[in-house]
């Protein structure tokens, strides 16, 4: 039949059918793709991330709020961060064999039931801890600048991991004097470099948390900041809770407030978040929307172990992944900065974070997740003069190395 049909229609003809074999072998080629290629959901906040596993997996970016039972059934990875309560009401039925949280933390993972279902998961251990040092740093000059001076005071480090041996290090080279805290270490390390939780109640100025959170068992620490704690207070430190809201009950830490047993609180992590109590975040000197890990360069280090674990799990050939171009530092005038206080206070604004929580403590998610991530203290030194140059290189090795830094040479 085609031989007797005009040639114009036997190319077009010929053309369609082309198209088709073409359409057919780009669908198969899809499905075939999505049918080897594992599949994975992305929190859609988590920075970096977007277009590095494109490319060898089926990718789905979703806000955590979308991120449920029914938009993972299918997924067999996922990248989350602490909003995403991974536990059965989330994984059940799905297909879900490796959870990377681009976290610190992991107490948002019910690893009892990851166990029993044969999924595996890891966080980012360490991965934010030089942000939550600079946020401590900004806190202690605020501290050092309004309440009293830090030299020659005792700050009291209630637990000592990857964040609090910073702040332990921290303190420091601020000129305190440093107790430490972590039963856990004790039992396991020479338990003379630490002390009991009584001891940091009777004779720290200042008391902060960097605890993971403990819900149960000997080293649990649901509520360790609760009424005993505070009535057993021989000074009226400061508390900062840089941890995990619930480490601090939020009743007791408002009557020790209202009672003046403390002398005032800076708090990150809050119980309840995002709905935080406005009573107790008018009363702090200082509150802020859990964002002290939230440095560039901490949100950076996140992303890279997350993308090299998943890599290593499903072989990807990204194990040594790693995020570049970073923002440039906000800018800010450094050119009269003659002290420690200005410099950290400067380049990392807390008191202007604080108050646009408290003008507005509804939008506290919001803050969270549309935060701009500032960079760490080193990516400002090279505009400072000399002489305060080596002062911070001197005093804060904690963020600083000398062979960065050309002009010292």
């Amino acid at each position: 039949m085609i031989s007797h049909l005009p040639v114009g229609f036997t190319t077009l003809i010929f053309i369609f059918t082309s198209l088709e074999i073409i359409q057919f072998s780009c669908n198969f080629a899809v499905q075939l793709f999505q049918s080897k290629v594992p599949s994975i959901v992305i929190d859609s906040y988590i920075p970096y991330l977007r277009g590095v596993l494109d490319e060898v997996m089926d990718v789905t970016y979703l806000p955590h709020s979308q991120i449920t039972n029914e938009t993972v059934k299918n997924a067999d990875a996922l990248i989350i961060r602490t909003r995403t309560k991974c536990d059965a009401r989330l994984l059940s039925g799905s297909k879900v064999k490796f959870i990377a949280s681009a976290t610190i933390g992991y107490d948002h993972i019910d690893a009892a039931y990851c166990a029993e279902n044969g999924i595996k998961w890891t966080n980012a251990p360490g991965c934010n801890a030089l942000s939550v040092a600079q946020y401590m740093a900004s806190v202690l000059s605020y501290v050092n600048r309004n309440f009293f001076e830090l030299a020659g005071k005792t700050l009291g480090v209630v637990g000592v991991g990857a964040v609090g041996s910073k702040i332990v290090q921290l303190g420091a080279s601020f000129g305190m004097n440093v107790l430490q805290n972590d039963p856990p270490r004790a039992r396991k390390e020479d338990p003379y470099q630490f002390v009991s939780l009584s001891e940091i109640c009777s004779t720290s100025d200042i008391i902060s948390f960097h605890t993971p959170l403990n819900m149960e068992g000997e080293d649990k620490t649901f509520h360790l900041a609760d009424k005993k704690f505070f009535d057993t207070l021989k000074k009226k430190p400061v508390i900062i809770n840089a941890a995990r809201g619930e480490v601090i009950s939020t009743s007791a830490l408002l009557d020790a407030l209202n009672r003046q047993g403390i002398l005032t609180a800076v708090i990150d992590c809050w119980e309840n978040e995002p709905d935080i109590d406005t009573e107790l975040l008018n009363k702090t000197a200082l509150g802020t929307p859990h964002i002290a890990g939230y440095s560039a360069e901490g949100k950076a280090n996140a992303a890279s172990q997350s993308v090299r674990a998943v890599s290593k799990f499903f072989g990807l050939g990204l194990d040594n992944w790693e995020v570049s171009n970073l923002p440039e530092p906000t800018k800010v005038d450094l050119s009269f900065v003659n002290n420690i206080e200005d410099f950290f206070l400067k380049t990392y604004n807390i008191e202007s974070e604080s108050n646009q929580l408290k003008n507005h403590p509804r939008l506290f998610e919001y803050l969270r997740s549309h935060y701009p991530f500032r960079r760490e203290p080193d990516a400002y030194l090279p505009q400072l003069n000399e002489i305060m140059q080596k002062q911070l290189i001197e005093q804060f090795p904690l963020f600083f190395n000398q062979k960065n830094f050309k002009t010292l040479a």
